[in-house]
């Protein structure tokens, strides 16, 4: 939606379908006032039309009147039967027969009073005086619907005007429906900036001083354990500020794409959140498939992989398993935790949308797994069963 762009706001699936129920309601709307407006503006203009054409009709009927009495008081013979372009005039008599017509088809028989179709319009007078024994004097004219384009063009013009002005009007009224959204989403993106401003200088130092310690050297258990718990937290906070980074810099950030075998590069993460998986018991079963290469950036494709595991070790439970399949057509993560409710299935990718507070995190990380699927046009689907498992799919 351009209006949404314009604005800058990515609004999740929800407000999404409840602002598109909105603007088609008001379309719809709009849409019946301007029929309603144009049916009766078309009703009026055609009655008045024809009340004008009967009076003009009425106008010449009687002039013609005037003549026809001339004619029959005409003792000269000089007088002929009154014509005229644009009118056409047949006599009848006592019987509806036909005693004389300027028409080229006159109707022999005066079997109907008044009618109007699409080309003609026709009007019936009975004189006072029987003029050459006439009892009906029948006037037509050929109806040159100059009304009806004029009518038209009025249509077609005002209801332009007008619905240009309720698409500018709809779209003050969306500004004003999503302001406090971008307020809110606004504050929320300024407080994610200070954040990862904030993170970046602490992860480094303890990310480091983390790696400089040799654990194999330590024979104190109870001070590895604690030393295994800062590291966990260290690589925890590391993901969240990675995400941030990545959220916050995504439009700035110049792809590097090469060639990337995946499954050494799966393994390597997997090696990086092993801790965490120990640390819940988690068994990770990998089946993967030598030689599948992707050209994609490393750092997005890492990013993409860390997001999917952490998910799954994160909404896993404790002794449970994550199975990792990846052939030449898919990779797939499937863990025994959870599951998902299927009516978040399709909101699980919206910035922000958590489901699950019992842990921490921003909601982002599928987020940003979207975002990178779509920029290599790459497939990705979630299917999960509640209380059972939760499997991520993406196909190549």
């Amino acid at each position: 939606m351009s209006v949404l762009k314009n604005l800058d706001i990515d609004l999740p699936q929800s407000e999404k379908k409840t602002l598109y129920r909105l603007l088609s309601l008001y379309v719809f709307f709009t849409i019946v006032i301007l029929g309603l407006t144009v049916s009766l503006y078309y009703t009026m203009q055609k009655e008045l039309a024809i009340s004008q054409r009967t009076i003009l009709l009425d106008e010449y009927t009687n002039n013609f009147l005037s003549l026809l009495q001339e004619l029959q008081n005409d003792k000269t013979n000089t007088l002929v039967y009154p014509r005229d372009e644009k009118f056409k005039t047949s006599l009848y008599g006592e019987d509806y027969k036909l005693i004389y017509s300027t028409l080229p088809d006159p109707q022999k028989l005066l079997t109907e009073v008044t009618y109007t179709n699409s080309k003609k319009i026709r009007y019936v007078a009975q004189p006072q005086k029987f003029y050459l024994n006439t009892q009906y004097i029948v006037v037509e004219v050929i109806d040159d619907k100059e009304w009806l384009n004029k009518t038209v063009e009025n249509i077609v013009l005002y209801s332009s005007l007008f619905f240009i002005f309720m698409l500018v009007l709809g779209y003050f009224l969306v500004n004003l429906f999503l302001k406090p959204m971008k307020e809110t989403l606004l504050l929320l993106d300024t407080f994610i900036k200070d954040t990862t401003h904030e993170l970046n200088t602490p992860v480094s130092t303890i990310m480091t001083n983390i790696e400089l310690i040799d654990k194999d050297s330590i024979e104190d258990k109870y001070l590895l354990k604690i030393i295994n718990r800062i590291d966990i937290g260290a690589k925890t906070i590391s993901n969240i500020y990675n995400d941030l980074t990545y959220l916050v810099l995504n439009n700035k950030i110049i792809s590097d794409n090469q060639d990337i075998e995946l499954k050494e590069l799966i393994e390597q993460r997997v090696e990086y959140f092993s801790i965490l998986a120990n640390m819940k018991k988690i068994e990770v079963i990998a089946t993967l498939e030598s030689g599948v290469v992707l050209n994609i950036d490393s750092k997005k494709l890492s990013k993409l992989i860390d997001n999917i595991l952490s998910n799954a070790i994160k909404y896993n439970k404790v002794s449970g398993s994550i199975y990792i399949h990846l052939d030449s057509k898919r990779l797939s993560v499937k863990d025994t935790g959870r599951g998902i409710k299927q009516e978040h299935l399709d909101s699980m990718f919206d910035r922000y949308a958590r489901f699950d507070t019992t842990v921490g995190g921003f909601g982002i990380g599928l987020n940003i797994v979207k975002m990178i699927c779509s920029e290599y046009h790459l497939s990705i689907n979630i299917k999960s069963e509640l209380d059972k498992w939760t499997e991520v799919t993406i196909t190549f």
